[in-house]
C-alpha cells in the first residue's frame, strides 16, 4: 500500500500529507483540551486548522531554505511573535493561564521543518511526545505535587554524580599503585546506583510491606543501616523474633549485594564467590524470614517513624571515593610487604567500618597484584567480619531479647561464612 502510495504522489506530496497528518494531531488534542475548557475560559490558541498550517510554514520555509537556516530561523520567529501576542492576550483576561498551547505550536513548526528535511523518525517522535505531554497533564502535575522536593534534589544529586562528574575524570592509571580516578568513580557510582535503587523502592513501598519488605530493601544498600534502626525500634515494638529475624535477612541480602558490584568489575572473582554467596545470602534470608514468622505477640509492621537512609549524600560519595584509593593503596602494600596475613588483617578490621571500599578495591587488584584465591578470602572475611560488627549493635541497641536473639543468629552467620575459605582461596 505505502509502495503504492509512493508511485502515485510525487515524494514531496507524501512529506506534505506526513507533515498535515501529524500536525493535525497535535491541533486535535488541543481541539479537545478547548472544547473540554471552563466556563469562562473559552479563548484557546488553534485548533484543528490552525496546527496544520503552522506545520506547513515549517515545511514551506525549510524547503525555501535550503541549506540555509536564516529563512527557516526568521520563520520560526515570526511564528513565534504570533504565538507571543496569543499569550499575552491570555494573561490580561484571565488569573490563571498556561503557556503549552503556545509551545506546541513551536513544536508544530519544528515538526514540518523536520519532514521537509527527511527527518521523519525524528518528526513523528516529537509529535507523538508532544501530544503525551499535553494529554497526561493533569498526571504529570499530580505526579508533581506527589514527589517532595528533596527527592528531586537526591535525583539531581544521582545524575550529577553518574553523568556530571563521571565522564570528566581520567581514564589513566597514576602513581606506581595505578591508581585510576576513573575506575574509581565507577565504583562510586555502581554502589550509589545499586543503594539509590533499594533506596527508593523502600520509599514506594513504604508502610505496605511490613518490617520484613524493609529488610530485604534496607539490606540491599546498607545491612549495616538498616541492623542500626531495627535495633533501636525494637526497644519499642516488643517483637524480639521479628525484629532479630530481620536483621538477619538484611545481612543475607548483603551477601547477594556484594556478589552483584564484584560482578560488575570482576568476574572471575564474582565467579568464584558465587555459590558460597548465594547459599549464605538464601541463608540469611530463608532463615531470618522463619525466625521472624515465629510469633511474639508484639507488633510486626514497620514503625511510622523509620525514615530510609539517602545513600546519595555528596560528601559519602567523595569518601568512597577516598577510601577506595585508600584502601588500593594498603591492599598492594600488604601484598608486597605482608603476604596473606595483612590481606585477611585488613579485610577483618574492614569489616567492622564501611566494608564497600575495601571489598570493591579488592576486584580492581584481584589477579592482578592479589592472588585471585587470596582476594576472595579477603571478601569473605570482610564480610564475616561486618556480621560480627552487626550483631555487636543489635546486641547494644536493641531490647534484651531481640539483643539476645540477634548476637546469637549473626554469630551463627559470621561463622557460617568464614566456611568457604576452606575451598574458594585454592
Amino acid at each position: 500500500m505505502s509502495d503504492r502510495l509512493l508511485q502515485i504522489l510525487p515524494p514531496e506530496g507524501v512529506k506534505i500529507i506526513l507533515t498535515l497528518f501529524l500536525c493535525f494531531l497535535i491541533g486535535l488534542e488541543r481541539e479537545e483540551h478547548r472544547a473540554e475548557g471552563q466556563p469562562g475560559q473559552r479563548y484557546s490558541f488553534g485548533g484543528v486548522r490552525a496546527f496544520p498550517l503552522i506545520g506547513l510554514i515549517g515545511y514551506a520555509m525549510s524547503l525555501l531554505s535550503g541549506p540555509e537556516l536564516i529563512p527557516l530561523t526568521v520563520g520560526f520567529g515570526v511564528i513565534g511573535a504570533f504565538l507571543w501576542l496569543s499569550y499575552r492576550h491570555k494573561l490580561q483576561s484571565y488569573k490563571e493561564t498556561g503557556v503549552t498551547t503556545e509551545l506546541s505550536g513551536l513544536a508544530t513548526y519544528v515538526v514540518g521543518a523536520l519532514v521537509s528535511r527527511d527527518q521523519f523518525w525524528i518528526a513523528t517522535t516529537l509529535a507523538i511526545l508532544s501530544m503525551l505531554l499535553l494529554e497526561l497533564k493533569d498526571f504529570l502535575e499530580n505526579l508533581a505535587n506527589k514527589i517532595p522536593g528533596q527527592e528531586i534534589f537526591t535525583f539531581t544529586k544521582f545524575l550529577l554524580l553518574t553523568f556530571v562528574i563521571l565522564p570528566i575524570v581520567p581514564d589513566q592509571g597514576f602513581t606506581s599503585f595505578a591508581l585510576n580516578p576513573y575506575k574509581t568513580w565507577l565504583i562510586v557510582v555502581a554502589i550509589s546506583g545499586v543503594s539509590y535503587g533499594s533506596y527508593l523502592l523502600e520509599k514506594l513501598a513504604k508502610g505496605t510491606g511490613g518490617i520484613r519488605l524493609a529488610a530485604l530493601l534496607g539490606g540491599a544498600y546498607s545491612s549495616t543501616f538498616t541492623t542500626f534502626v531495627m535495633a533501636k525500634q525494637s526497644r519499642e515494638a516488643k517483637s524480639p523474633h521479628c525484629y532479630s529475624g530481620s536483621i538477619l535477612m538484611a545481612s543475607g541480602v548483603m551477601y547477594l549485594r556484594f556478589l552483584v558490584l564484584i560482578a560488575l568489575f570482576n568476574g572471575e572473582l564474582a565467579h568464584r564467590l558465587l555459590s558460597s554467596f548465594v547459599a549464605l545470602g538464601a541463608l540469611g534470608i530463608l532463615g531470618g524470614w522463619a525466625w521472624s514468622a515465629i510469633q511474639d505477640g508484639g507488633s510486626s509492621e514497620i514503625q511510622q517513624n523509620y525514615q530510609a537512609k539517602n545513600p546519595l549524600e555528596l560528601a559519602t560519595a567523595f569518601s568512597l571515593a577516598v577510601l577506595f584509593a585508600l584502601f588500593m593503596v594498603a591492599t598492594s602494600y600488604a601484598v608486597t610487604r605482608l603476604g596473606s596475613g595483612g590481606i585477611y588483617g585488613m579485610a577483618a578490621i574492614t569489616g567492622l567500618a564501611p566494608v564497600d571500599p575495601f571489598i570493591m578495591g579488592l576486584t580492581q587488584t584481584a589477579g592482578r597484584l592479589t592472588p585471585m584465591g587470596l582476594a576472595a578470602g579477603g571478601v569473605v572475611v570482610a564480610a564475616a567480619s561486618n556480621n560480627f560488627a552487626k550483631a555487636i549493635i543489635a546486641a547494644v541497641l536493641g531490647d534484651s531479647k531481640t539483643g539476645r536473639e540477634s548476637l546469637a543468629l549473626l554469630l551463627g552467620l559470621t561463622v557460617l561464612g568464614l566456611a568457604p575459605l576452606f575451598w574458594v582461596v585454592r
